[in-house]
């Protein structure tokens, strides 16, 4: 096929050899299939800021860091070259993400690197060699599902471990290639510290997988993993192999507001005795 714009620098530097198709077009990128040497690729091409449909991107962007002082004053104002860093800075996270991830053993595309505003990954296959296809376009037996559930599950968690969060996870962006599930789209990766949407995103994350999978496992639907997990990362209990029930029980005691207002008198006294206490030191 006729090498898009896009790719040409990527080829007149020997970075790719050829691009032999488009894979797929989406609401932030274009994929292409490329040949790197003896090696098939993918090239994961992102559409402008304008072109894009991701909605809500500053809400994922919270609590993101900018390392360099001049980009961040200059995203902070909205100039030209400020958008262009932000721009920048959006087309990294994924890749940088991706290598996270995959060395907390994530299932996700290998990264091979960024390079003007391409990502290229590994080309995910299915048995017979052939494209792996979205979850969404499998029909699952009632065991299958459970089993990819599970794992997926465990994916959540073994993300959340390392202060992920994927943020716009759905039967759509899971690849299923010969190995199982394959988690792809990081772009909007969220940081589970940095974030005031945290939980929610991470409940959603999760719930969209366990509502799929229950059109063939009926049982998930009453389940709320999400909770669970986020339940455990809050008060430090989640760890990658942590075993999940899908139960989560809400703490419905009422606030002892009583107790914690005896507190705060108990602490405002210590204070007052203390300024007391370097008052009468500084008379003597």
């Amino acid at each position: 096929m006729r090498t898009p714009s896009s790719l040409e620098d990527l080829l007149q530097e020997g970075l790719i050899d050829g691009v032999l198709r488009q894979l797929m077009s989406g609401k932030e990128a274009t994929v292409y299939v490329v040949r790197c040497g003896d090696e098939i690729r993918c090239a994961k091409v992102y559409k402008d800021a304008n072109q894009r449909s991701f909605r809500q991107a500053a809400l994922y962007q919270e609590g993101r860091k900018t390392k360099n002082s001049r980009h961040a004053r200059a995203i902070e104002k909205g100039t030209r070259f400020g958008r262009r860093a932000q721009e920048e800075a959006w087309q990294n996270v994924e890749v940088d993400t991706l290598y996270r991830l995959a060395a907390a053993g994530v299932r996700v595309p290998r990264p091979y690197g960024l390079f003007h505003g391409v990502v290229l990954m590994e080309l995910l296959v299915d048995a017979g060699g052939n494209a792996a296809p979205r979850l969404n376009d499998l029909v699952l037996t009632e065991e299958l599902a459970l089993a990819y559930h599970a794992f997926l599950m465990r994916q959540i968690v073994r993300m959340l471990c390392v202060g992920v969060i994927h943020g716009d996870l759905s039967e759509y962006n899971v690849l299923v290639d010969r190995d199982g599930p394959v988690i792809i789209d990081l772009p909007q990766a969220v940081d589970a510290a940095g974030n005031n949407s945290a939980a929610a995103m991470l409940q959603r994350d999760a719930d969209n997988i366990t509502s799929y999978c229950s059109r063939f496992a009926p049982t998930l639907a009453s389940t709320q993993f999400g909770k669970e997990i986020w339940a455990l990362y809050q008060r430090g209990g989640l760890q990658p192999e942590v075993a999940l029930s899908g139960q989560f029980a809400a703490d419905t005691r009422a606030p002892d507001v009583a107790g914690v207002m005896r507190e705060i008198k108990d602490i405002e006294k210590e204070h007052a005795a203390k300024l007391r206490y370097k008052a009468a030191a500084l008379t003597r």
